[in-house]
């Protein structure tokens, strides 16, 4: 264990279960990635061998494929995933959220097991070239034929979508110059294998080529792949960001703890060859990761609760951006041979490259201000 572990206070059957799950992770060796296979590949081998042992959708209910236990429950497992190094929980939750909030029954009992089980992988097809930050101008168009949408238009950053069975995708289905905005985007469940899907990796920064582009031309979505009613998909997009942005995701957390505890201990050991600047910096990389530990309670109470993940969800994202990128970059300052030992291609480095993306992925924090603003505060909109 680090020294700055996430302590939620666990009752009695958590600390069981943390117990069983680490006899658990003894008796199954984390799988070694094959030279050349796909980072998705080597994570979805991953999620189906958690999904066996029972550690995938602790919070779901049982008739979908989960446990039915409780936020706190796989918030401890995705702690102990990150405190051994081992690679996350399959991050799913906030579209199985979605489904369950907004899907029909048909739906949750069809699509929910076999997402939990790593049966079928999901993508989300939201951002497009003109319509990321500002997703409600998006452009995307799926009009109606019969019992069909035909779709037509263009998706980008769509995560792993080359890899992926179904993407959750918005598109507009009221084409009407004076069709409010936010009421006239509907949800699919769109089969990546249908005729006029075209998937088109882009490769970033650090070599990895997890981001996509989606071109949709002519697709055709059956009537019952809708997810929700017709121009409702608004409020599903939203659910869906406002569980990917929130501080939940303790294993994100957990990894951040790891390397803040290197800092400390680079701090004991080597306090007189680094600057004093340097140092206040690594104690601002410690503040910033309880401040999140301290976010991560208050969500998982709320969840606890009964809430649902709301525009609270914007801090998070803002604090876990300025977290993540000092902390990556605080790291290199700190590790500078990072970069040479590792020409550049190492883990230290991929994840300062990965953070410069914080800012955008999940809505520019621009946008985030803007909803903490408006939605939070209050504050009237500038003319």
């Amino acid at each position: 264990m680090t020294d700055l572990p996430l302590d939620f206070g666990d009752p009695t059957e958590l600390g069981e279960l943390r117990a069983q799950f680490r006899v658990w992770l003894a008796e199954h060796p984390l799988p070694q990635r094959h030279a050349d296979e796909p980072v998705s590949t080597f994570l979805n081998r991953w999620h189906r061998l958690l999904y066996s042992g029972g550690w995938v959708g602790l919070d779901v209910p049982t008739q979908y494929g989960g446990r039915g236990l409780s936020t706190l429950h796989q918030v401890a497992i995705s702690e102990e995933l990150a405190d051994c190094g081992a690679p996350g929980v399959p991050r799913i939750g906030y579209l199985a959220h979605a489904i369950l909030e907004f899907g029909t029954e048909e739906q949750r009992a069809r699509l929910l097991p076999r997402m939990l089980a790593g049966d079928d992988v999901w993508c989300q097809g939201f951002s497009e070239p003109g319509a990321g930050s500002d997703l409600a101008g998006l452009t995307t168009v799926a009009r109606r034929d019969g019992d069909h949408y035909v779709v037509r238009g263009q998706k980008l950053w769509t995560s792993y979508a080359q890899y992926s069975d179904l993407c959750l995708l918005l598109a507009r289905t009221d084409t009407e110059p004076t069709a409010p905005r936010h009421k006239s985007i509907s949800a699919f469940a769109m089969p990546l294998d249908r005729a006029g899907v075209t998937v088109r990796p882009l490769r970033a920064a650090n070599g990895d080529d997890e981001f996509c582009e989606l071109f949709l031309d002519d697709v055709r979505i059956e009537k019952a792949e809708l997810i929700g009613a017709e121009g409702a998909g608004w409020p599903l997009a939203m659910t869906t960001v406002s569980y990917e942005r929130n501080a939940l995701d303790t294993g994100h957390i957990s990894k951040y703890g790891l390397v803040v505890e290197r800092l400390r201990r680079a701090v004991r050991e080597r306090r007189t060859e680094l600057a004093d600047g340097l140092i206040s910096e690594v104690g601002q990389c410690v503040v910033d990761y309880e401040v999140l530990v301290a976010h991560a309670r208050r969500r998982i109470a709320e969840r606890l609760d009964g809430q649902v993940a709301g525009p609270e969800s914007s801090i998070d994202k803002l604090l876990m951006t300025r977290a993540e990128q000092r902390l990556y970059e605080t790291a290199l300052r700190v590790f500078p041979e990072a970069l040479l030992e590792e020409a550049g291609s190492g883990e230290l480095f991929g994840e300062y490259l990965y953070s410069r993306a914080a800012s955008v992925y999940g809505g520019t924090s621009q946008i985030q201000r803007n909803i903490i603003a408006k939605r939070l505060l209050r504050l009237p909109s500038g003319d």
